[in-house]
C-alpha cells in the first residue's frame, strides 16, 4: 500500500485538511441525536457533509452506505485516473468491508409495508445484501476484476486491506479499491442500546467514568498497488479467540497474537513502532483488555490513542478509517491525541496516551477487534527511499 493517499469521509468532514485539523487538534465531531431512540438524544458521528444524490445510483444500490461511498470515490478520482494513465492495463479489484449495507433504507420499506401492506414501489432487495458495496464500486466504475465485500463486524474494512494485499501477492490484480462504509441505522444503534453498550454522553475510552460506545458513520478507501515507497501495509496479523460471542477474551491473548503476527510479517521488533491506533471502544471489557494486551507487549512508553473518542466507533468502517488515521500520522508527523475526561482508570494496565504536537514516526499499528472473538492488527511504515 504505497503512499497514495485514503479518500475518507467521515464526522471530522470529507477532506484530509479538514479532517487532519480535527483529528490533530483532538476535536469530536459528535452531534446529539434522537433519530433511532426517539426521546433519548445520543452522541453520535453523523456524516454532515454533502452526498451524492441517491437517485443518480443504480436503482439496486441506492443506499446511504453507497452514497458514503460514492463520496470517497469522487475524492479517490484523481489518485485512480493518475494510476490509471500509468498502468491502462491494469487490472483492478474491489474489496471493501461493511456490516450495515443498505439496512437502513430496507427498515425504511418494512415500516412502509407494515402502514400501507405492500412493499414501496422503488424497493430493491439487493441494496441491503451484505455484497452491495463492491457490487456497487464496481458496477460504478466499470472494473471486470474481483469484487467482493467482506463483513466480520467491527474488523471488516480492516481485513478489506489486508486482504486486498494478499490479492496483489497472489498476481490476480495490479491494484485494488480496498476499504469500507457503514451508515447509522435503527438496527445498530438499536442492537448496542439493547447490549447496554451505548453511552448517553461522549465517549471516554480507558478513563475510570468510561460507560460506552457512541455510534459513528464513515467511509474509507485506498488505491492499494505494489508499487514501492511511501507509507506501505508492511504486515498484518489476524486471530480468533474463540472465547465469546460479543465479548473479548479478558487476557488479550488473541490480540497480542494479531499484533505480533503483525510485526513478525514486517520483521520489525516491537520497539520500532512509533504509534498505536488504540480499537478504543470506552466498554469496560474492551479497554481493560487492550491495555493489559498492549502494556504486555510494548511496556508503557509507546504512544496511543483511540480516535473513536472524535467519530465515535464507525462499525464496519472503523478499521480502514483508522488505518488512514495512521497513514495521515506518519504523513504529517503529528500524533491524533488521546481525548477523555482525564480521569484514567488506575485499574488498567498503563498506558502512554498521545498529546497534541508533533512527532516524527516511521512506524503505526492500527488495531481491530470484533464480535465473534475476531483480532486484526495492521502495521503501517513510511519507507525511506
Amino acid at each position: 500500500m504505497p503512499s497514495l493517499a485514503p479518500a475518507l469521509i467521515c464526522p471530522l468532514g470529507d477532506d484530509l485538511v479538514t479532517i487532519a485539523d480535527a483529528l490533530f487538534n483532538g476535536r469530536r465531531g459528535l452531534v446529539y441525536d434522537d433519530t433511532f431512540t426517539p426521546g433519548r438524544p445520543l452522541p453520535l458521528g453523523r456524516v454532515r457533509s454533502p452526498l451524492p444524490d441517491a437517485g443518480s445510483l443504480p436503482a439496486a444500490h441506492r443506499s446511504r452506505n453507497n452514497q458514503l461511498l460514492a463520496a470517497a470515490l469522487e475524492r479517490l478520482e484523481p489518485t485512480l485516473d493518475a494510476f490509471r494513465r500509468r498502468r491502462p492495463q491494469a487490472r483492478i479489484g474491489v474489496i471493501l468491508g461493511t456490516s450495515t449495507s443498505g439496512i437502513g433504507e430496507t427498515e425504511i420499506a418494512l415500516t412502509r409495508r407494515q402502514r400501507e401492506g405492500d412493499w414501496p414501489a422503488d424497493f430493491r432487495y439487493q441494496r441491503h445484501e451484505i455484497g452491495s458495496p463492491a457490487c456497487f464500486v464496481a458496477e460504478w466504475l466499470g472494473l471486470e476484476g474481483p469484487a467482493y465485500t467482506l463483513s466480520t463486524a467491527c474488523t471488516s474494512s480492516a481485513r478489506a486491506l489486508a486482504s486486498a494485499k494478499r490479492l496483489l501477492a497472489s498476481g490476480a490484480c495490479d491494484a485494488v479499491i480496498a476499504g469500507g462504509a457503514d451508515s447509522l441505522c435503527g438496527l445498530t444503534v438499536n442492537g448496542f442500546a439493547s447490549l447496554e453498550a451505548l453511552s448517553d454522553s461522549p465517549c471516554q475510552p480507558f478513563s475510570a467514568n468510561r460507560d460506552g460506545i457512541n455510534l459513528g458513520e464513515a467511509a474509507a478507501l485506498f488505491l492499494v498497488t505494489a508499487e514501492a515507497g511511501g507509507i506501505q501495509l508492511s504486515g498484518y496479523g489476524e486471530t480468533s479467540d474463540a472465547y465469546h460471542i460479543s465479548a473479548p477474551r479478558p487476557d488479550g491473548q488473541g490480540a497480542i497474537a494479531a499484533i505480533q503476527a503483525a510485526l513478525d510479517m514486517a520483521r520489525l521488533p516491537a520497539t520500532a513502532i512509533d504509534y498505536l491506533n488504540l480499537h478504543g471502544t470506552a466498554t469496560r471489557q474492551n479497554d481493560s483488555m487492550e491495555a493489559l494486551a498492549i502494556s504486555q507487549l510494548f511496556g508503557d512508553t509507546l504512544p496511543c490513542s483511540s480516535t473513536k473518542a472524535l467519530t465515535g466507533h464507525t462499525l464496519g468502517a472503523c478499521g480502514a478509517l483508522e488505518a488512514a488515521f495512521c497513514w495521515m500520522a506518519l504523513d504529517a508527523g503529528r500524533l491524533p491525541p488521546h481525548v477523555h475526561d482525564g480521569q484514567l482508570d488506575p485499574e488498567l494496565s498503563p498506558l502512554s496516551y498521545a498529546s497534541v504536537g508533533k512527532h516524527d514516526g516511521s512506524r503505526a499499528i492500527s488495531n481491530a477487534f470484533a464480535f465473534g472473538g475476531n483480532n486484526i492488527a495492521l502495521l503501517l511504515e513510511r519507507i525511506h527511499d
